[in-house]
């Protein structure tokens, strides 16, 4: 992680600075049409997995909205941000008084990122909006992503969402929609966007400076499709944490338990956050595949079992974190679950 911008994952460009996107043609092409058209949505819902762009997506489009004040006069395009105009010079410092970028914030005494976004986060973009912007100019705030936000921190932005202030725009980014709540998601105009295609994800690459992938198409298809997966994969060491993984699954008796063992140390060790957080969303996406694929093939007690399976996992990881439980031993205890005899 980048010890200046928390959450950037090592050999990412910050969303702000990043002047190309790849894979989201028609996604900036509707965002720019709507906004042209006058008729522009006050909340915009942009959904997709993480790691695709979604962020950058946002930031490109505040770039484009604060650079053309007047819809009427806004290209049709979204272009490249000039990283060295007034407005991106603002943005890219965080200096801009149009501008809010709302997320996990550190926590002061610990130097880590907070677990979630906090209501006194939210209350960043009362406050924000509350001041006359000396413009005139539209006033944008990025919720990056929204499935942080806590119980009191979603019931704040929903006030805001449901009497937003003139010239306002919220960019609602969201991994699982599914997450928020329902009065937020039917305030937001939703833009689905899609994992990129190969040919997209070595664009991304590329840009990053990764010129040759070594491992190919095994690590374009683990990557499945998101930037940030294949950063996870090449930096953080993911490609070995899922051969451990699948050596847990393969093994047993001693030799079980001794696997279990190497894969939750190098989980639960110093600075492991990222890399423990590629574990969890690979083991909710094998067990969750491994579900559909019994569901498939008509071995409807398999499925069951690895439904509520998935369930467990999701709720043990969920309170381990919010009570900040021993990472080590929750490891064990989800890997022992998943090892249970399959039915």
């Amino acid at each position: 992680m980048s010890e200046d911008r928390p959450g950037l994952l090592d050999g990412a460009i910050w969303p702000a600075e990043n002047t190309k996107l790849f894979g989201h043609e028609e996604a900036e092409d509707f965002l720019a049409q709507f906004y042209r058209s006058g008729k522009g949505h006050h909340a915009i819902l942009i959904e997709g997995p993480e790691g695709i762009g979604k962020a950058t997506l946002a930031f490109r489009f505040a770039n484009h909205v604060l650079s053309h004040p007047d819809p009427a006069g806004a290209p049709l395009r979204i272009g490249d941000p000039d990283l060295n105009s007034a407005v991106s010079r603002q943005i890219t410092a965080g200096a801009s008084h149009n501008l809010l970028h709302l997320s996990r914030p550190v926590d002061e005494k610990s130097g880590k990122v907070k677990s979630a976004i906090t209501v006194d986060e939210v209350r960043r973009a009362g406050k924000f909006f509350s001041q006359t912007s000396g413009t005139g100019n539209w006033r944008i705030v990025i919720i990056d992503p929204a499935d942080d936000m806590n119980r009191n921190a979603a019931n704040a932005i929903l006030k805001i969402l449901e009497e937003p202030p003139k010239r306002a725009m919220f960019l609602v980014l969201s991994h699982a929609p599914g997450k928020l709540l329902p009065t937020i998601r039917s305030r937001c105009l939703p833009l689905k966007l899609a994992p990129l295609d190969d040919q997209a994800l070595v664009s991304a690459l590329a840009n990053l400076g990764i010129q040759s992938v070594g491992e190919g198409q095994a690590l374009l298809s683990a990557a499945k499709g998101s930037v940030g997966e294949a950063l996870k994969l090449l930096n953080y060491g993911g490609g070995d944490i899922i051969e451990a993984y699948n050596a847990v699954l393969s093994s047993e008796g001693p030799a079980a338990r001794k696997a279990m063992y190497r894969l939750a140390d190098a989980l639960s060790g110093k600075e492991s956050d990222t890399i423990f957080d590629f574990f969890v969303s690979h083991v909710g996406d094998d067990v969750m595949n491994r579900a559909r694929i019994a569901a498939g093939e008509g071995r409807i007690v398999a499925a069951e079992r690895l439904a509520r399976l998935y369930s467990d996992i999701t709720e043990k990881l969920t309170v381990s974190d919010a009570y900040n439980l021993d990472r080590k031993q929750t490891i064990m205890e989800v890997l022992s679950d998943i090892k249970q005899p399959r039915t």
